[in-house]
């Protein structure tokens, strides 16, 4: 037959595929009959579409009625009965459903709040349109042996890439690192974080412009503005023209307002404005030698070049540019792409040791192990229950069902159950996801019109479907259909050891969970509870970012103590909890000439250690009782030992073309990371006159509400074009563990909701339990067994998995929580007594859980239990 005259073979081929195997002979015939004729009668056009709504009102009512006369069901039909099957067996016990659609809807739900804050960390910078060309220029020195590993520059370092190495780089950005700016007009003036950068800036962070061009900073006196900066400077972003004033030093004019930076950027709460580096140049105060870094250089490859290779070649671009002595640290670049920045930001004696990327894989592999304990949950009360279900199976064989439609029936049901819990847990997602996203500091959406959403979304609802109904359908469907009928069928000795498999799989994954948690709280305390080596408490800074203030310091300090509600007042260049000046070249006394010296460096006024509060070990403290103090050293005891003094007092350090005299030695601060050794450490009177920040303390006695406001009135007579700002000390100190923190509280709260999900599926089972064996709980009553001796009867199986599971549990756990610590120098020790409370725990809750069931069936009246016999 020619081809014109034959239906329309998409449709044709789907009406096969839809129908079942013995319909073939009515496709083949009388349908290809009627199509003819209709073919004679109307044309091939007309004759198409009346085939093509042939077959959907063929399929609609899941019925096809062949030449022969005789129904047959289509596939259509049998799979809406599936579905009717299904619910009726939902609707027939509720409990069963509630346990198994509630579980596997709260597993569903933490698994998806996972995945969205894993999205978001793994989707960080993607926006950038140079994302996969751009990077950041970093520097390994070695130092006593040990590499360190910064992205501080010199500003030689980008003109000499840009002019040597021209064929690697399209762009060269250097750029300061992020500041605090005071941005005003003549209506309004407050704090916004910016950088100032090269003019290609813009383009290569690809900032996306509201109003004006990313060109615009050519000139040394223009500025770009966020769209929120703007609007809240001048109430729209219609700017461009405008003037600001930054710092109270220079009126710039605005040439562009970009978008706020997206959350899933590493430059978010960095770019409020961007100005000209030629500024912060022009203000000078820097020192542009090779070894002063003091900012960034960003650049872009060029296409098709590897990263890899691109560092090879400017690896020693500042070795060969240093003096003599500094070439003993061998200062390496290399570039560390935009791709790793966010992930792999940690680096470990010159490896990039990973980051974010550890807790990454932690909450995946959390949520993998909830969604893997909802899916048991459902798989265990399933087959639990398929005694039950055996008759029907038995039926449904006898009256021909095949076993491949016996395991699609069950299937199907498996998935009405995913897709009403996946209904049900996009409610408690979109109910719970305001509170997540408070605790986890992020701001996490439902993409609800992205496409790649509505896949993984439809994918995993089939996928979950087959693996939480896959176990079920095959056991269910092998049953021996006569066996079954005769009532000589049972389910056999062994029957229940799968399900006894993936219960002791539950616990262990979830008391695994729960030694994680208690061991990332003790770390967080143990951090906390570190002696700090001076005291927070009424210790707040107040950055100085004006000239006028600093003009006006010792007024300023003079009116704070004269009040009563200030003990004492200090300048420094950092701030008490975050001294990262670094310096080296120091020579004293029985120092070995081939040591690589590395001393960090708290330039200070006379009254730091007052203020803060350290603590003096030996000799005294900077006095301005002394006119040689201003030559004067304070050394920490990490210092003391790193240079080998016995008797420190009175040694002679040499270091900035200066002899400096040590006079004391102070207990060892916190002044950096938590989880390291405390730093060698120097304190001098400030001889930069580069003092950022003033120290003020609050006697105990005053009211800290009253004491602030005070504050504020002093600061504001003689800095009053500068919006009063402040840090409390124990706030920023609290901010170099809110990480850790944020993490502890998500893995708690996830252990507990996977022990939560881990006993709704041992409430189920023992409720399936007691009611198998209600008969026998009946004679031993009548034969005089007590409600006790039954509990003990019905919890002592549980109570075994449990214990099983602790003993595969503890050790998981003590290894792999103790590669967590590993990461960490200053860590708790794991003692004893956390995996013992955890596991006896485990075991108590999996105890309360069982004994509801366990005493219900023991106070069952017998009567009722052996009437049916």
């Amino acid at each position: 037959m020619r081809e014109s005259n034959t239906p329309p073979k998409l449709f044709l081929q789907f009406l096969r595929w839809f129908c079942h195997p013995q319909m073939l002979d009515f496709i083949e015939g009388d349908l290809h009959e009627f199509y003819q004729r209709r073919l004679r009668n109307y044309g091939k056009r007309s004759a198409d579409i009346l085939f093509v709504i042939d077959v959907i009102l063929l399929l609609r009512p899941g019925i096809i009625k062949p030449a022969d006369g005789n129904h047959r069901v289509s596939r259509y039909g049998m799979y809406k009965s599936y579905f009717k099957v299904g619910w009726r067996s939902l609707l027939r016990d509720k409990g069963y459903s509630f346990i198994n659609i509630g579980g596997l809807a709260l597993g569903i739900a933490i698994a998806m709040l996972i995945g969205l804050w894993v999205y978001d960390e793994l989707s960080f910078n993607r926006q950038h349109e140079h994302f996969n060309d751009l990077a950041v220029v970093m520097q390994h020195n070695t130092v006593d042996g040990e590499i360190d590993t910064y992205s501080s520059q010199s500003y030689q370092l980008g003109s000499t890439l840009r002019s040597n190495y021209d064929n690697l780089f399209r762009r060269v950005v250097m750029a300061t690192f992020a500041t605090n700016s005071i941005l005003g007009n003549s209506d309004k003036i407050f704090g916004a974080t910016g950088m100032f950068m090269e003019s290609e800036g813009p383009e290569l962070l690809s900032l996306q412009m509201i109003r004006g061009h990313r060109d615009g900073l050519i000139n040394v006196s223009s500025l770009m503005l966020s769209e929120s900066v703007a609007n809240n400077l001048f109430g729209t972003t219609d700017v461009v023209g405008r003037s600001v004033r930054i710092d109270d030093r220079e009126d710039l004019q605005v040439v562009g307002v970009f978008r706020d930076i997206p959350s899933t950027s590493d430059f978010k709460g960095e770019l409020g404005f961007v100005g000209p580096l030629q500024l912060v140049v022009n203000r000078g105060g820097r020192n542009f030698g090779w070894v002063n870094n003091w900012l960034q250089v960003f650049v872009q490859v060029e296409e098709n070049l590897d990263m890899q290779q691109v560092s090879a070649a400017i690896g020693k671009v500042k070795l060969n540019q240093v003096s003599e002595s500094d070439k003993r640290f061998k200062p390496e670049l290399f570039l560390h792409p935009m791709s790793r920045w966010h992930l792999y930001s940690e680096f470990k004696n010159g490896v990039n040791a990973g980051g974010r990327i550890d807790f990454v894989w932690l909450f995946a592999i959390i949520g993998g192990f909830i969604l893997l304990l909802a899916c048991i949950n459902f798989m265990n009360l399933c087959t639990a229950r398929a005694q039950k279900r055996s008759k029907e199976v038995g039926v449904r064989k006898v009256i021909g069902s095949r076993r491949g439609q016996i395991i699609t029936q069950f299937l199907i049901e498996s998935l009405l159950i995913v897709t009403i819990s996946f209904i049900l847990s996009m409610l408690i997602v979109q109910t719970l996801l305001p509170w997540f996203n408070e605790l986890s500091s992020k701001s996490l959406t439902i993409h609800w019109n992205s496409l790649l959403f509505w896949i993984t979304l439809s994918s995993s609802i089939i996928l979950i479907s087959f693996i939480a109904g896959s176990y079920p359908s095959f056991h269910l469907s092998a049953f021996n259909p006569v066996k079954v009928l005769k009532g000589t069928w049972s389910i056999g000795r062994h029957a229940s050891l799968p399900r006894k498999a993936l219960v002791i799989i539950q616990f262990t994954v979830s008391i695994i969970l729960i030694i994680g948690t208690v061991v990332v709280y003790q770390q967080i305390q143990f951090a906390k509870d570190r002696p700090l080596g001076y005291n927070l408490n009424g210790l707040l800074t107040i950055p100085m970012k004006t000239p006028e203030i600093k003009k006006n310091y010792n007024s300023l300090r003079n009116e704070l103590l004269s009040s009563g509600k200030f003990s004492e007042v200090s300048t420094s260049e950092t701030t008490a909890t975050n001294m990262w000046w670094s310096d080296w070249g120091f020579q004293w006394r029985g120092k070995d000439p081939n040591m690589q010296d590395m001393l960090y460096r708290g330039a200070v006024d006379y009254e730091f250690g007052e203020s803060i509060g350290w603590k003096i070990k030996a000799g005294r403290d900077f006095s301005r009782d002394f006119v040689t103090d201003s030559t004067a050293l304070i050394l920490n005891e990490a210092a003391v030992k790193y240079m080998g003094f016995e008797s420190p007092i009175g040694e002679i350090v040499q270091g900035y073309g200066k002899n400096y005299t040590v006079i004391g030695v102070v207990e060892d601060m916190v002044t950096q990371s938590l989880y390291e050794p405390n730093k060698q450490t120097i304190f001098l009177i400030d001889p930069f006159g580069q003092a950022n920040y003033i120290n003020v303390r609050i006697v105990p006695q005053a009211s800290t509400t009253e004491a602030l406001s005070l504050l504020n009135s002093i600061c504001a007579k003689y800095n009053p074009n500068t919006p009063f700002e402040y840090t409390f000390a124990d706030s920023e100190f609290a901010e170099k563990f809110s990480f850790e923190a944020r993490t502890g509280k998500l893995v708690g709260i996830f252990s507990t909701l996977a022990i939560s999900i881990s006993c709704l599926g041992l409430f189920g089972l023992a409720a399936f339990v007691a009611e198998q064996r209600t008969k026998e709980i009946g004679i031993r009553k009548v034969m005089g067994a007590s409600v006790a001796s039954v509990w003990s009867m019905l919890s002592r199986d549980f109570a075994i998995l449990v214990i099983i599971s602790c003993a595969i549990a503890i050790p998981f756990g003590y290894y792999l929580m103790g590669r967590w610590l590993a990461s960490y120098t200053y860590r708790t020790p794991m003692p004893w007594w956390i995996f013992a409370a955890t596991g006896i725990g485990a075991l108590l809750i999996a105890l309360l859980t069982v004994s509801y069931q366990a005493i219900k069936a023991a106070l069952i009246n017998p009567v009722r239990a052996l009437r049916a016999e």
